[in-house]
């Protein structure tokens, strides 16, 4: 079942002949984009989903209008680049004590200006990675046994690899793109190593890269930006003998998260990133962003640990 899918499928083709009930998700960023999806197709299929956003009210209204006739899901107030909302938000659950079949991290920023979270840190690197770091692993507990973690990363890995002496370019030059790349390198080594801690009780984590879609992610980008990201893509693409790249559909972006969440079996994705539904090969060289592949540093088990320690020194938290 889960090799006859690609780049074209969408969340419907992945969870066709699928029954959810009495399945439990947790999906952060559900305002927009591919959280929208994601939580619509799998209430469609009979999950009660738990939506985690910044914007209740944003959230509400996006959801409500996706789902239609179907059951509107539970909705928790979650700013990722706040610690402190983090927490709360995390405690919320914990009190619940209600568990999950499945999370799936989908929240996250892109090529933002030099900003700073709540807390000081870089925003791309606080948001998209300490953010889940610190929220996830504070909910660890409330995942079944033998559940699943989606990470949504991103072939923008490729841009760069985390920089644990300078996290927060204090002395490195800040490049919108560099600090995602970082960031998303993060979100992969993340799921390696929440996969190594967690699999002995069939717990298993995995990455995936969406596409590239046209969403409210991209929000700090121009038209020219655009443009020129496109055209840097194609270039990148024609080296490795790959087609221009085209964008994909929001449902055919979210089609691998629930793939690696639901369809595929989980000693093949745990530990590991996925695009267009298949589990990617690593690849070296002189290979762009778009290209297919996961860059080998991404899935180094010595980096995945020495992130998760520095990520806890930052956070002053142990998990």
């Amino acid at each position: 079942m889960s090799g006859s899918f690609g780049a074209t499928s969408t969340t419907e083709d992945v969870l066709a002949g699928i029954d959810l009930s009495g399945k439990r998700v947790l999906v952060t960023g559900v305002s927009a984009g591919l959280g929208v999806e994601t939580a619509r197709a799998l209430v469609s299929h009979g999950a009660a989903v738990v939506g985690a956003a910044r914007d209740l009210a944003k959230a509400e209204k996006a959801m409500k209008a996706a789902l239609g006739d179907l059951p509107m899901i539970d909705l928790v107030e979650l700013d990722l680049a706040s610690l402190a909302s983090v927490r709360a938000a995390s405690d919320t659950l914990k009190g619940k004590g209600e568990t999950f079949d499945l999370v799936i991290a989908n929240a996250g920023v892109m090529a933002t200006p030099p900003m700073k979270t709540a807390d000081g840190f870089e925003m791309q690197f606080g948001t998209n990675h300490l953010g889940h770091f610190t929220f996830i692993n504070r909910i660890a507990p409330l995942i079944k046994d033998g559940g699943r973690l989606v990470m949504l990363a991103s072939s923008g890995h490729r841009f760069s690899d985390v920089n644990l002496e300078d996290p927060n370019f204090e002395t490195t030059e800040y490049t919108p793109f560099g600090a995602y790349g970082r960031s998303k390198t993060a979100n992969v080594l993340f799921a390696v190593e929440f996969d190594r801690r967690h699999k002995a009780r069939g717990v298993r984590a995995a990455a995936v890269h969406p596409g590239g879609i046209q969403t409210e992610l991209g929000r700090h980008m121009t038209e020219w930006d655009m443009a020129a990201l496109v055209e840097r893509l194609d270039a990148d693409r024609e080296k490795s003998g790959e087609p221009p790249f085209t964008f994909k559909s929001i449902p055919q972006g979210a089609a691998t998260s629930l793939w690696a969440g639901v369809v595929a079996d989980a000693d093949a994705v745990g530990g590991k990133y996925c695009e267009d539904c298949h589990v990617a090969e690593i690849v070296s060289g002189d290979v762009g962003a778009s290209a297919s592949g996961v860059r080998a540093y991404a899935l180094n088990p010595a980096n995945a640990a020495a992130l998760w320690a520095k990520s806890e020194e930052m956070v002053g938290e142990k998990f």
